[in-house]
């Protein structure tokens, strides 16, 4: 007995870390929609709540360990308290999974779990794309980048819908397996709706016809040892006259041009030579301040067009919170030894007629900035990155696959700029135009259509999320009212309480 629960725990971990391998760089979308079968299948199995509880804990535990490995480096010892942690979100998730998967189920309990487990699932990534527990990394609904039709649901309900279909599909898979011919039903019909839904709505809404496009390129210059900025004007230099807007990597001026004038001179000169607006991107000390930001410029023959200071800073990558007790840490992991100021606010800037929505780097994964920037006017959303940090792992493509789920969101095109990593480019329906991956480097030219439309997720934002706790509270308190009458008439068999054996059935259950 106690051999095969440490199986089941050790199953548990490897079967989390399963949906890895759909996640760039193995680019295997097709797997997430069965990788969570064996997680739910083992939840299912667990002979108690508190095991199930277990169960789940370890399944969130294999599941950020292997997405999200790359932070090894950066976090060293503190990375397995770290993911320990944030996978104790997967602890009621797991015992979601045991309610309503448990047993003998039936037609109703197999509806509700469906929803209710993909709403649980939801929940968790909503949570945990908080940006101090490290943001929306590893998100299901970004597995499917390179299926466009995919995500068609996106522009519905953000990769949130995306990711919720992902589990409904994997649950329906469950309820085929372990249920009867009455319930197996509900599984089909699971699986085929979520499979559907996406290409339905992405057939059913194409992007308005246009001619308007814009020529944009993508600086990479990699990992340069000596003048990056003389190797930033050679790569610029080469699409002379080709390109409408040249976009170069997050950090990459190292001095700012407003207090600099020879850099100002350098880079409004290479504007002119080019015949193309440049933004670049400026790590910096700036004002009487001194600190240290991170800001996109937008610079054109004439000067300093306007300018975006990044928002949302990584923690502990470039700032510690409450650094006075927390301080310690960058002395023993690759936490940023001095805090990044966060800008204001976002800005839409007008790049040569073209109206731009710049983001920095580690913004790229949160879904809300882009829906703001595209509610403020954008066209274009463009992304500026470095990962140098992460330079040979699976990252740098993470991070740039989620220009497609952005576009496919906003129903706006959106290029990334690689300082060090992947630049790309995606259409306004996510369809990947470019892609330059992060051992090459040079200048990635795109050519963007400028078809834009607001979408059901630029009008309605995250209400796939409120729509998902709305449904586990209600879960919640049926199951516990079901409980309530059941304990008053008396009416549990003599099978352990909430068992297979119990006569009252659980909620969701054919009465």
């Amino acid at each position: 007995m106690g051999k095969s629960r440490w199986t089941r725990r050790a199953g548990a971990f490897l079967a989390g870390a399963a949906p890895v391998f759909a996640f760039p760089e193995p680019n295997l979308g097709w797997l997430a929609w069965v990788a969570l079968v064996p997680a739910l299948l083992l939840l299912r199995g667990a002979s108690s709540a508190r095991e199930a509880a277990l169960l789940g804990w370890l399944t969130g535990v294999g599941f950020l360990a292997a997405t999200q490995y790359w932070l090894v480096p950066n976090l060293v010892w503190f990375f397995p308290p770290a993911i320990g942690l944030v996978a104790l979100l997967w602890v009621g998730w797991g015992i979601v999974v045991w309610i309503l998967l448990r047993g003998n189920v039936s037609v109703g309990r197999a509806v509700v779990a469906v929803f209710g487990v993909s709403a649980g699932w939801t929940v968790i990534e909503v949570v945990r794309s908080w940006q101090w527990l490290g943001g929306p990394w590893s998100l299901l609904g970004a597995t499917q980048w390179r299926h466009p039709s995919m995500l068609g649901l996106a522009a519905l309900g953000g990769g949130w819908l995306v990711g919720f279909a992902i589990v409904a599909a994997n649950t329906g898979l469950v309820v085929l397996i372990v249920t009867r011919a009455a319930a197996r039903s509900v599984g089909a019909v699971a699986v085929v709706l979520a499979l559907v839904s996406g290409p339905l709505w992405y057939a059913g809404f194409p992007p308005p016809s246009t001619a308007d496009r814009v020529h944009v390129a993508l600086i990479q210059p990699g990992i340069v040892h000596g003048d990056l900025l003389s190797r930033e004007e050679e790569l610029t230099r080469a699409v002379a006259g080709r390109v409408g807007l040249v976009v170069w990597g997050e950090s990459s001026v190292d001095d700012d041009p407003g207090d600099h004038p020879e850099v100002l001179d350098r880079l409004t000169a290479l504007s002119r030579s080019v015949g193309a607006d440049l933004l670049v991107n400026v790590d910096a000390r700036a004002g009487a301040s001194g600190a240290i930001a991170k800001t996109a410029t937008l610079i054109d023959a004439h000067g300093i067009v306007a300018t975006y200071a990044k928002t949302r800073l990584v923690p502990f990558g470039e700032y510690v919170p409450f650094r006075d007790r927390l301080g310690w840490l960058s002395r023993i992991t690759a936490a940023a030894g001095e805090n990044r100021q966060p800008g204001r606010g976002l800005v839409v800037m007008d790049a040569n007629g073209v109206a731009i929505g710049p983001l920095v780097s580690f913004e790229l994964t949160f879904p809300d900035l882009a829906r703001r920037q595209a509610r403020g006017g954008a066209g274009l959303l463009v992304y500026q990155t470095s990962t140098a940090t992460f330079q040979g792992s699976w990252a740098p493509a993470q991070l740039a696959s989620f220009g497609a789920l952005r576009a496919a969101e906003t129903g706006r095109p959106a290029v990334v700029a690689a300082l060090t990593g992947v630049s790309a480019g995606f259409d306004a329906r996510g369809n990947r135009l470019a892609w330059l991956p992060s051992a090459a480097h040079g200048a990635l030219e795109v050519d963007v259509p400028l078809s834009v439309r607001d979408t059901a997720y630029d009008r309605f934002g995250d209400s796939v999320p409120a729509a998902c706790a709305g449904l586990l509270v209600v879960i919640a308190v049926s199951g516990a009212a079901v409980r309530l009458v059941s304990g008053r008439r008396g009416g549990t068999g003599r099978g352990s309480p909430g068992g297979p054996g119990t006569r009252r059935t659980a909620v969701g259950e054919n009465q």
